[in-house]
């Protein structure tokens, strides 16, 4: 027997919260105005919203959104994409099964409903028949199919085959990332051309809000085929299904355009001409950029906050990353040190960090789960209690210098000198510029020497185990702190560090697949005393929960801004 959902009416298992960084929030979400609040309601109806919050006639414009990007994209096949930046660029012109309304809520895509089993172990999506690709092909079951299959298939080597194994528990997706079964084996199945069954080893209370991510977006596998290795590589090598058409970009490009998609399911809804995207990695050059009129959304921060935060266009808002140090236990001996690691944990002054060099609203975090983002069964945020493990991780140089002098007695030697991989982007550099004075200063022989790289090198420099210390953040996939704690699993891809420990992977199995999959507040618990580990072992080093201080015009609204996964939405956004 099986239960009916229909998926416009259906939350995720965790609901999101995200107060505070100087933002006016509702549920996970920083309106632009008050118009969101009717956008949610016309998109969970069916309907399109046509006037603003003031009355006004919002009916589509003749001009483009101009967006300032701190990153290039990386790559826009959505089983190959790992950042936050490409996968916005990409949830622009592909829509997956799911998606979430302006509250950070699962509504439907493509699915327009789908039904679960009574003992949540099988989901059978219902897909829209009026979906259709830009070359005119219909959005059928098959596609995403394929596109699942390519994300657990191991000549592919998908950095984030893990959502569909060790997070969204796909049967048999475990097997077929470790070479064990072909991908033909995967637990999803085209019933026909509009129904698409999954199969789960276990329940996961949250797996419908999973479809939103890109590594779940469908490929067509004809026009794949056709592409070969260019997939996705420029506009004629990918394919829209989504409320714009990608119509200019390649690798490394500096500028992306995007036109609005008359043929979208949803066209109605979309108000922007297009979306022109512009990399601008300096920051001066960006808020100049925006003052002259050639964007319309920025970012800013450091001293430029203090010039524009009483601009009526600057908002500060939520972005859900935790940026963090990650050393390489695995690698470097000095770092398989654990006072080593704690004295370099302790000797970081976190507030003068946020406060003195960021300015935008940014949260100084002593936890390996970053703030505001996910709730608990009781209500509570999962990382209120910011003091919970300040016996091993403080901004306390006293406390730093003690480690230190144990450490360097254990590896007989009274000097040290350690890299630290950065990004060439200017808030990065900014932040471990200070990193580098605080560590030299408070721990005496260390000398930390900066290695500045383009993101996509320092990524690839980090997973390859090439690195010493490597400044890096991650922002959560789904709301549950499982989209952080599954990084640190033995041998997954985004342990940098190559640190294992079994107790950990334990802990880990059992609220995933084990008797506590299903017990919301014992799992709760439970992730509590794996968070405890990481923290004791001094796994990262966590830094701050990242806010974004932004300009957006004041003739922009309907920009939905999530701490999620999709960082910024604009189906909704109106430019007057």
């Amino acid at each position: 027997m099986k239960r009916r959902v229909l998926a416009c009416f259906m939350a995720c298992a965790v609901t999101l919260s995200l107060a505070g960084c100087g933002s006016t929030a509702v549920s996970g979400v920083v309106e632009s105005t008050g118009e969101a609040a009717d956008s949610a309601s016309a998109s969970e109806s069916g309907a399109t919203a046509d006037t603003g919050s003031d009355g006004e006639s919002t009916e589509a414009s003749t001009e483009d959104l101009s967006v300032m990007l701190e990153t290039p994209v990386e790559s826009l096949d959505p089983q190959i994409a790992q950042d936050g930046t490409s996968f916005e660029v990409l949830a622009n012109f592909t829509d997956g099964l799911m998606q979430m309304d302006e509250d950070g809520q699962t509504i439907p895509a493509i699915a327009e409903s789908y039904d679960v089993s009574d003992d949540g172990l099988t989901y059978t999506f219902h897909l829209r028949e009026d979906a259709n690709w830009s070359n005119g092909d219909s959005v059928t079951a098959a596609d995403f199919v394929f596109g699942w299959q390519r994300a657990v298939d191991p000549d592919v080597a998908s950095e984030y085959a893990y959502m569909l194994s060790d997070i969204g528990q796909v049967k048999n997706a475990e097997k077929i990332i470790a070479g064990e079964l072909d991908k033909s084996e995967l637990g999803v199945t085209a019933v026909d051309d509009k129904t698409l069954e999954v199969e789960l080893e276990s329940p996961v209370s949250y797996f419908a809000s999973l479809m939103y991510f890109p590594t779940f977006y469908p490929v067509n596998e004809a026009f794949f085929e056709t592409c070969a290795d260019t997939y996705a590589t420029s506009p004629e090598t990918s394919l829209s299904n989504g409320a714009f058409i990608l119509d200019s970009y390649e690798p490394a490009a500096t500028s992306i355009h995007l036109t609005r998609n008359e043929n979208y399911y949803d066209a109605d809804r979309v108000k922007l001409a297009g979306i022109s995207y512009q990399v601008i990695q300096d920051s001066q050059q960006a808020l100049m950029s925006y003052q002259a009129g050639e964007l319309d959304m920025t970012l800013v921060n450091g001293e430029q906050v203090d010039q524009v935060k009483d601009d009526a266009a600057f908002k500060a808002v939520g972005a859900g990353y935790l940026w963090y140090v990650s050393p390489n236990v695995d690698a470097v001996e000095e770092l398989s040190n654990l006072n080593i690691r704690l004295a370099l944990t302790n000797a970081i002054n976190r507030t003068a960090i946020t406060e003195d060099v960021l300015k935008d609203g940014s949260k100084a975090t002593y936890t390996a789960v970053p703030m505001d983002f996910a709730t608990g069964p009781d209500g509570s945020d999962f990382a209120e209690d910011q003091e919970q493990f300040s016996d091993v991780c403080s901004d306390d140089t006293e406390k730093a210098a003690e480690y230190w002098a144990k450490g360097l007695e254990e590896l007989g030697i009274s000097e040290l000198s350690l890299d630290m991989v950065v990004d060439a982007d200017d808030a990065p550099q900014k932040v471990a510029q200070v990193l580098k004075e605080q560590w030299e200063q408070a721990l005496p022989g260390l000398t930390v020497n900066l290695v500045v790289e383009p993101k996509k090198q320092r990524l690839e420099d980090m997973q390859n185990g090439n690195f010493q210390l490597g400044l890096t953040r991650w922002g959560p996939d789904y709301a549950d702190p499982m989209t952080y704690f599954g990084m640190w699993i033995t041998n997954n891809s985004n342990n940098y560090g190559l640190w294992s420990n079994s107790e950990y992977d334990s802990i880990i199995k059992e609220c995933t697949t084990g008797d506590l999959a299903t017990d919301a507040e014992a799992r709760w618990s439970k992730l509590y005393d794996a968070e405890k580990i990481i923290m004791d072992d001094a796994v990262i080093f966590p830094l701050y929960t990242q806010c974004n201080a932004e300009l957006v015009s004041t003739n922009v609204t309907g920009v939905a801004f999530h701490p999620v996964a999709l960082n910024r939405v604009y189906k909704d956004a109106v430019k007057k």
